[in-house]
């Protein structure tokens, strides 16, 4: 596989990553750096461990989750969007501004949830070489942080300068990502 496909993967993985982190952005409302770098140190690490967990289980491995990865994605992203539709929905603005940071429990699901198709990746890998194979795992882990970093910063500047309720459009695009991944892996798109 060459650089340039292995970058493109990277980005591709990430976009998941990217999408939640604008969502995340929204609901922080300001600028909050050690929230977003938990989400985007999580983001990438599990963007990267995902493809290794994949390539060390090998393809046996890939039929026993394939069945169920993509309802657990669903399940959890839509959740957590439901649940910012709820907050968003709430009156309860001085609670909101006093909880810039996310919980590391809620963390670990968005991670997990946007790394699972990460998972199957690690199988193209199988007969690549060592190199090719370590490279695309930290390029992988990089543009996931990265994304992660800019789509919050992204998500901060849409909740100040849009009239309209960005909280709510967060939720939407969560369940909207999780009924994406829903589709893909059934087969309807």
């Amino acid at each position: 596989m060459d650089v340039i496909t292995i970058l493109l993967l990277a980005v591709a993985l990430a976009m998941d990553c990217f999408a939640v982190s604008i969502t995340n952005g929204i609901a922080l409302r300001q600028f909050h750096f050690v929230p977003i770098m938990k989400m985007a140190f999580l983001f990438g690490l599990f963007q990267a461990g995902m493809p290794l967990i994949g390539w060390a289980a090998g393809v046996g491995f890939k039929s026993q989750i394939e069945f169920i990865d993509h309802w657990i994605a669903f399940g959890v992203l839509l959740f957590l969007g439901v649940k910012m539709i709820k907050e968003s929905l709430s009156d309860e603005e001085d609670e909101k501004e006093n909880q810039p940071a996310l919980q590391w429990k809620k963390l670990i699901f968005l991670a997990v949830a946007t790394s699972i198709d990460a998972l199957a990746t690690g199988l193209v890998f199988l007969t690549e070489s060592v190199k090719t194979f370590v490279f695309a795992l930290v390029m992988i882990g990089l543009f996931s942080f990265g994304l992660s970093v800019a789509g919050n910063m992204i998500g901060i500047y849409l909740e100040k300068h849009l009239p309209f309720n960005m909280e709510m459009v967060g939720g939407i695009v969560l369940i909207g990502i999780g009924v994406k991944i829903l589709l893909e892996h059934t087969g309807v798109l």
